[in-house]
């Protein structure tokens, strides 16, 4: 079953908690498909009177900035052995390569990693652990991290639910490959702002020093 097959089976409060609880999972850092749960819930919002965007983004914000606060506690008092052993567990998300990217993304732009980190999935996960890790002061990570929480939860919210809108007439036509159309621009809109980071993280690494990393 899809994801939006499944969550358009369930109750309403059901849908905001679980929406809340994936994305909080994900940021506080369990690699979790937070993204793809709202996208969904966003667009079944747009189609069903019963799920309000207004609270689905309410409650996906809760979830991103809470799930964070959580994830930076646990790597302030974890440190660096909690790096270590999510390593082991999750090589593909946190493996040495991947930590070393987002170490030198925190100590080159500091609050904004963790603003635009939000937008990215490796990052997403990362950002409240690695922030606790490297001992970001909390009041500078919270406000960065609100921040994020709210643009990332409800302008993903947002566009999603309008791009639904104004599609709805052709979705009840050609449901399936609508619903594809829907969901490809609503994401293309989010990586958007994911290829500017991403980039922007790409020129930091090739405009670091020959041997700096050994």
């Amino acid at each position: 079953m899809h994801v939006q097959e499944w969550l358009d089976s369930v109750p309403a409060a059901a849908v905001y908690a679980v929406v809340a609880l994936v994305i909080g999972l994900e940021s506080l850092g369990i690699p979790l498909p937070g993204e793809i749960v709202l996208v969904s819930a966003a667009l079944m919002s747009s189609q069903h009177s019963g799920i309000n965007p207004i609270v689905l983004g309410a409650c996906a914000t809760a979830g991103a900035v809470i799930g964070d606060s959580i994830g930076y506690a646990i790597g302030r008092k974890g440190g660096r052995p909690l790096l270590a052993w999510l390593g082991r567990k999750f090589p593909r998300h946190f493996g040495e390569g991947h930590v070393a990217t987002a170490e030198r993304s925190f100590e080159k732009w500091g609050m904004w990693a963790v603003f635009f980190g939000r937008f990215i999935a490796l990052l997403r996960i990362f950002a409240g652990p690695l922030a606790g890790v490297l001992h970001m002061p909390y009041w500078k990570f919270l406000i960065a991290n609100v921040l994020g929480g709210i643009c990332w939860a409800g302008g993903t919210t947002a566009v999603i639910y309008y791009v639904g809108v104004v599609a709805e007439d052709w979705l009840k036509k050609f449901s399936y490959v609508g619903l594809a159309a829907a969901v490809l621009v609503g994401l293309a809109s989010v990586l958007l702002v994911k290829r500017k980071a991403k980039k922007a993280q790409q020129q930091d690494r090739e405009a670091e020093p020959v041997g700096a990393g050994e």
